[in-house]
């Protein structure tokens, strides 16, 4: 056997190999900032190929882009009536492709991104324009390496926050995020930020839609990307919403793990019920999972898990989901439990298959464009730039305009895929240095990852 296989250990089954061929140092990226140590591998370790991985997290920003900009045509179309639904109160598979109709914002008039509901493309004549799914991400990732750090500070998010975003002019801040950053201006740092005695929107989606990322600095070590994770995540959020959060991370870091010989649908099962383990049996996040996955496996149309969750928890409010009762504005149609919900309709119905993924999450409603990317975002990571491309073609925008929402970045604020990759290994590379305790073979181009004691 190759001794560069790449070995997946499930307690004491070996249960994929690949091999990984050496390449000459010079062909390998090699951050200049970081120090490489002596590793010697241990038989058990995780091998992962840091070429592929680039490859990988050019996917993950470009399928996030692609689904995010999908997502935003419905974006708040339908949010429920809190009563029996009627005819169009929601989406169903039959509206794909017609004309869009309108948000809870703008009465009347249908997007500007797209007349009628469609995927949103942008071909290599055009930029990928920043939004609040991957602009606060983007932050985070530039933050790590510009402090060369594996875990950033509170007082590290305080600044970046406050050099990177907008104080006055429209920001792209909504609910949890924009209180937490109107405290951080009056100098509060997090995790106070999201204390529920000063942040009353903690149980918003705004952490849902910023952290996933840290789950792929992180790969194949749930546990890892929890606690580097773990402060990004309360600076918005806190109870459910932290462990929503917390759940999408740990898929983000499972897909590193999970066994190469599976088909993507059962990837994505598998990964989803070892990230519900996480989940408290006791919680409304926990409850909602084994709900839809229950759906999922009966044979429900994904339009009548859709519409039974609504009807569950924002009309009957069981489970202990009250959002209704505390008549927020629309309803908390921007709350963390209906959306995560809405998320798992489209990622158990998707079945892995992206295209299907996106279309769902575009049609089942409320924060729509949330979902679609936080699974356009996994899904493009799961099959690379080069899967993404093979399902929506070749001719693909690889630019990226942070400056559309954000601001005081490098080069004005345009950015390409590939070196967002390239950075996003790096900070990798440290991971597993500093916090895993691994190592990063720079002439065979890939990491060692220790197992975490659990495994």
């Amino acid at each position: 056997m190759n001794r560069y296989c790449l070995i997946y250990l499930f307690s004491i089954t070996i249960i994929s190999c690949q091999s990984i061929n050496p390449k000459s140092q010079n062909s390998i990226s090699k951050d200049p900032q970081l120090v490489y140590k002596e590793y010697q591998p241990s038989p058990s370790d995780y091998i992962i190929s840091r070429s592929k991985y680039k490859d990988q997290f050019q996917g993950f920003w470009l399928g996030a882009c692609i689904a995010n900009w999908t997502g935003l045509v419905t974006e708040m179309d339908k949010i429920g009536n809190i009563g029996e639904i009627k005819t169009g109160d929601f989406y169903t598979r039959e509206d794909w492709g017609k004309t869009d109709q309108p948000n809870i914002w703008d009465e009347g008039k249908p997007s500007t991104l797209s007349e009628t509901i469609d995927f949103v493309i942008r071909d290599t004549s055009e930029i990928w324009g920043a939004d609040d799914d991957t602009d606060i991400e983007y932050m985070y990732q530039h933050l790590l390496y510009l402090h060369q750090t594996s875990s950033l500070t509170g007082q590290q998010i305080r600044e970046g926050w406050i050099k990177h975003i907008k104080a006055e002019e429209e920001n792209y801040l909504w609910v949890s995020n924009q209180q937490a950053y109107d405290l951080m201006r009056k100098g509060m740092i997090s995790p106070t930020t999201s204390d529920p005695e000063n942040n009353s929107h903690y149980d918003m989606i705004d952490a849902q839609l910023t952290t996933e990322i840290f789950g792929l600095f992180a790969p194949a070590r749930p546990d890892i990307a929890l606690s580097i994770a773990n402060l990004p995540i309360r600076t918005t959020a806190r109870q459910n919403a932290a462990l929503i959060s917390e759940f999408y991370v740990i898929l983000h870091s499972l897909a590193s793990k999970v066994d190469p010989s599976l088909s993507i649908n059962h990837k994505i099962q598998w990964m989803a019920d070892q990230a519900r383990v996480h989940l408290p049996d006791t919680s409304y996040t926990a409850k909602m999972f084994d709900y839809v996955q229950r759906a999922h496996q009966l044979g429900w149309p994904w339009e009548q898990a859709r519409d039974s969750i609504y009807i569950k928890y924002q009309v009957n409010q069981e489970d202990g989901y009250d959002i209704t009762s505390q008549n927020l504005y629309c309803n908390g149609c921007f709350a963390a439990g209906i959306n995560y919900a809405a998320s798992l309709v489209s990622l158990f119905y998707g079945e892995g298959d992206i295209k299907e993924t996106i279309k769902i999450g575009t049609l089942t409603g409320w924060d729509s464009d949330n979902p679609t990317a936080t699974w356009g975002g996994l899904l493009g990571f799961m099959i690379g730039k080069k899967g993404i491309e093979f399902q929506f073609g070749s001719n693909l925008s690889n630019q990226f305009h942070i400056h559309r929402t954000r601001q005081h970045f490098p080069n004005d604020g345009i950015d390409s895929f590939e070196r967002m990759a390239e950075e996003g290994v790096f900070i990798v590379d440290r991971v597993v240095q500093e916090s895993m305790g691994g190592g990063v073979d720079l002439v065979k181009d890939v990491w060692y990852i220790p197992q975490a004691q659990s495994d």
